[in-house]
């Protein structure tokens, strides 16, 4: 992984989604640029009694490395625990999740309910740093709440015990997915003279152009794209076009239906047709963004509940546009 922080790149990463980064999607974005993958991110106690659906979000394909698994807990004996079924799927890195806001897991102080207890967050990252044999990353936020953002003197701890990269939501805890992405303190992390690891940046990349500026005023190593690039597998590589100063490519409606398509089939693959039907609804509005009376085909594609009725849908997509 080292090789891909040389200091004049900007390494375009898939920031973890619950149920939207899975492998099928995580094939996609690697073929159309993405540089670093995670995978979503996994409970330690699940793992430790054999989940089924958790050992599943562990797999990848070959061509996806270099991937991180990325795990959250609360427990420390539970973490280290689960250390041994993840390596044995041979990552390229671990990556803690101490930033996910949501009640079910900040609520029982994993994810960033643990900003509310730095000393515990610091003993438990080193712990699994001692232990693990893969480098360890953290992706984190600036903090709990407006009045406790104390990202700058947390990114440095972290950087002391060991943890290989870093990478920051530009929200609190508090804000959820709320408001808008403060980026500056992100910027100070990456300026501070003490830092040396890899800083990357996370937070309202929505497109190329936000991506290129966010490079551009933070000098961040990295930028993980989270939401921008559900039903957009494109923006990673129209976002390194513009990096080398290209222009962007155009995406015309049949690649966008061929891709779509894509994507469906190999999600029934994997998950089975009810599952990937249900999920796949998340991707249909970035696949078919800015199309002209779209509203004709997004009710049907939507409440569609079998392969045989959404394929036709598509076909009809791309006869009419």
């Amino acid at each position: 992984m080292e090789t891909l922080f040389d200091g004049k790149y900007c390494v375009l990463g898939l920031s973890p989604m619950d149920d939207v980064t899975d492998l099928p999607f995580r094939e996609l974005c690697k073929a159309f640029g993405a540089d670093l993958l995670i995978t979503e991110f996994i409970a330690s106690e699940a793992l430790n009694r054999d989940a089924e659906k958790s050992l599943r979000k562990m797999l990848f394909s070959p061509a996806q490395h270099p991937i991180g698994i990325q795990i959250f807990g609360a427990d420390e004996g539970e973490l280290l625990q689960c250390l041994e079924v993840v390596e044995a799927r041979h990552p390229d890195f671990i990556d803690i999740n101490w930033g996910c806001p949501v009640r079910k897991v900040a609520g029982k102080g994993a994810g960033s309910g643990i900003l509310r207890d730095i000393p515990k967050m610091l003993s438990i990252t080193e712990a699994l740093v001692r232990r693990a044999t893969l480098p360890v990353t953290v992706k984190t936020r600036l903090g709990y709440d407006a009045n406790d953002r104390p990202i700058v003197d947390l990114a440095e701890r972290l950087q002391d015990i060991g943890v290989a990269a870093l990478s920051i939501h530009g929200r609190t805890k508090t804000q959820m997915y709320q408001g808008v992405a403060d980026w500056t303190l992100i910027g100070e992390v990456k300026s501070n003279p003490r830092m040396h690891i890899p800083i990357f940046g996370n937070g309202d990349i929505v497109t190329p152009q936000q991506a290129v500026e966010a490079r551009r005023r933070y000098g961040v190593d990295g930028i993980l794209i989270g939401r921008g690039a559900i039903g957009n597998p494109w923006i990673f590589e129209q976002s390194q076009r513009l990096l080398r100063g290209e222009e962007e490519r155009e995406v015309t409606v049949a690649e966008r239906v061929d891709v779509c398509r894509r994507h469906l089939l190999a999600a029934v693959d994997f998950k089975g047709e009810r599952t990937a039907i249900f999920e796949m609804r998340k991707h249909y509005g970035g696949y078919f963004k800015g199309l002209f009376d779209f509203k004709r085909f997004r009710l049907p594609l939507v409440t569609a509940t079998t392969l045989d009725d959404i394929l036709p849908i598509l076909d009809a997509i791309a006869e009419h546009y």
